[in-house]
């Protein structure tokens, strides 16, 4: 059996069950591929696993929310009835509400709560915690939002507020997880800068989760490194080693969570970064 998680960041497995998403689109469709999946990303570490049914790729159009409910919501009962604590991806109110009802502990919103004027109060209404996410506008046109005097402290402004609207929903701060939005209205630079001032946001006090599995802006850097001016755009397997340098470096900036598609990687590197910070020694 593969070895949990033994560090203390929260390592979110990511399950789409979607045809469109940038890096998974249409692996897991299926109800059962996408519980078989979850279940596998469990064994690996995984402390939460977070189901959607919506691709927020840069570009994509908004899905109907019969079709996003049909898709998540045997995924969400089934591993909830397991005992896996579920997050819900989702934009729509009524979609996390289905979800919470079927089993799901926390609702992951990217936008956080500005797609869907109801998602505040509806989750409030909840047990549920709530990963409220920074977002300028939808996908389909996000990077034309894209101005930042300081990103990592604009977001943290913007954050900051979505707390306060939070709380005037009626949502206890400590049931609320702020999350950066990397890759969502931001450039490649952008992102840098977000990662590089963390530290403001997790100043907030709230829990911080940060998702950088697979996404663009590691590619380029990555395409940077590369000796060769005509490389060809890095493996999954390297975008996923990135991926972990990453959810190292944010789990040191003060990170509760992140987030991930390959969460054996991660786990194996956290547990190095804190076998390295507290000089312990290994027996066989």
């Amino acid at each position: 059996m593969s070895p949990a998680n033994t560090v203390g960041t929260v390592i979110m497995g990511i399950v789409n069950t979607t045809p469109d998403s940038f890096s998974d689109g249409g692996r897991y469709l299926n109800p059962e591929r996408a519980i078989s999946h979850a279940l596998e990303l469990v064994g690996d570490g995984a402390g939460v696993i977070d189901v959607g049914g919506e691709s927020t790729r840069p570009g994509a159009e908004r899905v109907p929310t019969a079709e996003e409910t049909r898709r998540v919501l045997p995924v969400v009962a089934a591993l909830a009835e397991r005992g896996i604590v579920v997050s819900i991806d989702t934009m729509n109110a009524e979609t996390a509400v289905a979800a919470v009802d079927a089993g799901a502990r926390i609702v992951n919103d990217v936008s956080g709560g500005l797609a869907d004027a109801d998602m505040l109060a509806a989750v409030a209404a909840t047990s549920a915690d709530f990963v409220l996410g920074h977002w300028r506008g939808p996908s389909s046109d996000m990077y034309a939002r894209a101005a930042y005097a300081d990103v990592a402290r604009d977001v943290t402004v913007e954050l900051a507020e979505r707390l306060r609207e939070a709380a005037r929903a009626g949502m206890d701060p400590s049931r609320v997880v702020l999350d950066p939005g990397i890759g969502f209205g931001k450039t490649a630079e952008q992102n840098w800068a977000m990662l590089a001032g963390l530290e403001h946001l997790v100043a907030l006090g709230p829990r911080v989760l940060v998702g950088t599995s697979r996404k663009r802006f590691l590619t380029a850097a990555l395409s940077d490194a590369s000796a060769s001016a005509s490389a060809e755009v890095p493996s999954v397997a390297r975008r996923d080693a990135a991926t972990a340098v990453t959810s190292v470096l944010a789990e040191r900036a003060g990170a509760w969570g992140v987030r991930v598609h390959d969460v054996a990687a991660t786990r194996d590197a956290l547990a190095i970064s804190a076998a390295w910070r507290t000089g312990a020694s290994w027996t066989a």
